[in-house]
């Protein structure tokens, strides 16, 4: 299996490592999508790969994803996409390895960029465990394969052979079979070509071409001294060829001299070029970079125009590099959709590239300021926030016009809210949202609604957060665009929840879903999914959303999104804990907490101690509580309190044994209960307030939060808070005495609900009244 990097003219499948997919897979050059998808059902039904793996498969044959697949593709971080292609590629090696020995040669090495040397470590690994030979070619001047590399290949088998010039006896047997023995040219070719074995080769073929011919000092002359002695058209044919690049197809090629019968026999005689695959390669890379500097300025940009017309339809990097070379003023355009291309396909190494390259060309700001927006656009969905950035900084430095400087600022508030700075972001949207409505831009107002409505929810504004994001799905719908329809729906949902809306939030979130589903958009999905598992433990199905939790958690760890997996982590945690899995809820809080620490959120933090702590609390360790919410509330004082601060303060109350704490525990939560939070702090605070005054027996206190509760959520009663009101007024009742016939009932059809829908914490207290009362009757 023999695969070539090569340093120009690589189209679409022809990069090193799809070249080596495609020989495993025995799929000839040039194959069609049928073809191709045909080849990956066989590596499917063969076991040659693994069900989860067809979708890097896909990627690799240039086939587009099913619907579900481009969902998990869309969700999955970069660092993932990329491991599971290594994956992919070695196991297709390893099965290979098992019918015979493989020989997998991998030349020129030198031009390799960081994704292929990670192939290639991969494969260095892989091939130290089975019958196969991984060889790889490349020049000293350049050689990546460095002291990092190896070590990335973790001490596998690696032997470099340094190759010397030629011994006078080797070039002597070369020379032998070229032209035979006895020839009186032969001895000065092989003094001339001084141990050079390419040299020495175009030596002896151009003096057989040519027995009166002055050997040449250098390749490059010695190039164009057999060229010359080409037919005209074969000469005008290599030097077309030299400009497509090393490899080249027979079609392009007769497009540039416009001669559609033209073919190479010629070339192929002459050994300058050889047949490889559907196409044709140099005999050696000197060759053509001899070639293609034989010819002048003006012809290699004219050339160059005619290839970028060529591939304008079909291949648009190579349409953007020959544009590039031509010296083309598009080019840094062309350049930047090509890099909007290799983006939709999450091919965000190679779309920096292009884009890197677009700005080291641009000629005015515009073009710099498009091609900085989206290197931001990439660099952020990467999770490089700190270069994303600077990139939509440098768009905002070069933007020549409103719409340019509306989209930077809008870049720039998204890093600011990942990084925590939220009136920072908020300045920067007030400053451009003007902008938005006054040029009609749609997309551009739902994305400001959108994320200022983002911006509101740690901060507790919940009727600003509610209208913005109403503002962006109504902007979403008019610009047509189903992915910040989603968006939209997403916020909307995140908005009843703060309201406490849970019901609204089970339909925000599931047409989010269904949405993201039918288009694809996996991100959107991971992000949003978590809210259900919440919502529907406050609807009673505690089951259903630890069931929900536990698999956005799977998800979003297959798919490497951390932000995604640290929030669904949070939401699994919370029915597990009603449950009483405690182990399990602990495992979730402390991956959570290991993510935030990762990506410098504090604000999460927070609600990791808070988890912890409660679970001290019920297994009887209320200091080690204490201290845990002690560090938790001093977080969140300095991050944001409204966003856990009442969870917090309430949790407190029932662990703090100093009275004085309490009471300014207690004090605090009320003040923050006023001043509007996410509907999780009124929730926990007045069900934990209410918890410590039954340990106390303060029942009229306790009884006052459980109206408390049930007030705040009279515009739209959920069964949890009904059924912790029901259960505070029930133990309180007794705690005064009572000891009626209805007051049992009650407690026994509480135990009942308590053990039906999954609230298996509240069950306790519970049974303890109802054991106490049956203790005190048999006695």
């Amino acid at each position: 299996h023999r695969s070539l990097v090569l340093d120009f003219g690589v189209g679409k499948g022809q990069d090193a490592v799809r070249t080596l997919v495609r020989s495993l897979l025995d799929i000839p050059p040039g194959s069609g999508k049928q073809h191709r998808r045909e080849a990956a059902e066989r590596a499917l039904a063969n076991a040659a790969i693994d069900a989860d793996q067809k979708v890097f498969l896909n990627d690799l044959l240039d086939l587009p994803q099913p619907t579900e697949l481009r969902a998990l593709y869309d969700a999955m971080d970069n660092d993932v996409r990329n491991a599971g292609k290594q994956a992919l590629v070695t196991r297709l090696v390893e099965t290979a390895g098992k019918e015979q020995p493989q020989l997998i040669v991998i030349e020129d090495v030198h031009w390799a960029e960081s994704p292929i040397l990670s192939h290639l470590a991969a494969l260095s690994i892989a091939v130290a465990d089975c019958p196969s030979l991984l060889l790889m070619t490349s020049r000293i001047e350049g050689d990546p394969l460095d002291r990092a590399w190896r070590a990335s290949i973790r001490g596998s088998p690696l032997t470099t052979i340094d190759l010397g010039p030629l011994r006078k006896s080797e070039s002597d047997e070369v020379a032998r079979y070229f032209v035979g023995t006895g020839k009186p040219f032969l001895e000065e070719c092989i003094a001339r070509a001084e141990g050079n074995p390419l040299f020495l080769e175009q030596l002896l073929r151009n003096v057989g071409e040519d027995a009166q011919a002055d050997l040449p000092d250098t390749i490059q002359s010695l190039v164009l001294a057999r060229m010359d002695r080409l037919p005209p058209s074969d000469k005008q044919a290599l030097q077309a060829a030299s400009v497509i690049g090393q490899r080249f197809t027979l079609d392009v090629l007769r497009h540039l001299l416009d001669k559609s019968a033209y073919d190479c026999a010629g070339l192929i005689e002459h050994q300058l070029i050889s047949p490889e695959g559907d196409g044709f390669l140099f005999a050696h890379a000197l060759i053509r970079e001899g070639v293609y500097g034989s010819l002048l300025e003006s012809r290699q940009k004219e050339l160059h125009r005619e290839a970028a017309d060529w591939f304008a339809e079909k291949d648009l990097t190579l349409r953007a590099q020959h544009l590039d070379r031509a010296g083309d003023p598009s080019a840094a355009g062309a350049y930047k959709e090509a890099a909007e291309a290799q983006a939709r396909f999450y091919h965000f190494d190679r779309a920096l590239g292009l884009c890197d390259r677009g700005l080291e060309i641009a000629a005015g700001d515009a073009g710099r300021s498009d091609l900085s927006l989206l290197k931001g656009q990439v660099l952020l969905d990467l999770g490089h926030v700190p270069e994303a950035r600077s990139a939509y900084e440098s768009a905002l430095k070069f933007a020549s016009d409103d719409t340019g400087r509306c989209r930077a600022q809008i870049g720039l508030a998204s890093c600011m809210r990942i990084t925590d700075e939220l009136e920072d972001a908020l300045a920067a949207l007030d400053e451009v949202e003007p902008i938005a409505e006054r040029l009609g831009l749609a997309e551009e107002s739902a994305r400001i609604h959108h994320l200022r409505g983002n911006l509101y929810f740690p901060m507790g504004r919940i009727e600003d957060c509610l209208a913005e994001h109403e503002r962006a799905l109504q902007a979403a719908r008019a610009a047509g665009s189903a992915e910040l329809e989603a968006r939209a729906l997403g916020g909307l949902g995140d908005a009843a929840y703060m309201q406490g809306r849970l019901r609204a939030v089970v339909e925000m979130m599931t047409a989010c879903c269904d949405i993201c589903k039918r288009e694809g958009f996996g991100q959107i999905e991971a992000a949003n999914k978590p809210m259900l598992a919440i919502a529907y433990m406050y609807l009673n199905e505690i089951e259903r959303a630890a069931d929900i939790g536990l698999a956005c958690c799977d998800a979003a760890r297959r798919i490497g999104q951390l932000r995604a997996e640290m929030i669904a982590r949070h939401c699994a945690a919370m029915p597990l804990m009603e449950l009483r899995r405690y182990n399990e809820a602990l495992a979730q809080l402390d991956r959570a907490l290991e993510i935030a620490e990762r990506l410098g959120a504090r604000r999460f933090f927070p609600e990791s101690y808070w988890g912890r702590a409660r679970v001290l609390l019920e297994r009887g360790h209320p200091a080690e509580a204490e201290t845990l919410l002690d560090k938790a509330m001093q977080i969140a004082r300095e991050t944001g309190v409204n966003y856990m601060g009442g969870s917090i303060v309430g949790t407190y109350s029932m662990a703090a044994k100093d009275t004085t704490v309490r009471e300014k525990f207690l004090t605090e939560g009320e003040e923050l209960m006023q001043s509007g939070s996410p509907v999780h702090n009124p929730l926990w605070f007045y069900r934990s307030a209410a918890e410590g005054c039954i340990q106390r027996s303060e029942w009229d206190r306790a009884e006052t939060y459980a109206n408390q509760l049930e007030t705040y959520m009279k515009q739209e009663p959920v069964p949890w808070s009904d059924f912790i009101v029901a259960r505070v007024r029930a133990l309180t009742a007794f705690g005064r005495g009572r000891r009626d016939a209805a007051i049992m009932s009650e407690l026994q059809r509480l135990c009942e609900e308590a053990r039906k829908v999954g609230l298996i914490e509240a069950l306790q207290a519970l049974e303890a009244a109802i054991a106490e009362e049956r203790s005190t009757s048999s006695s």
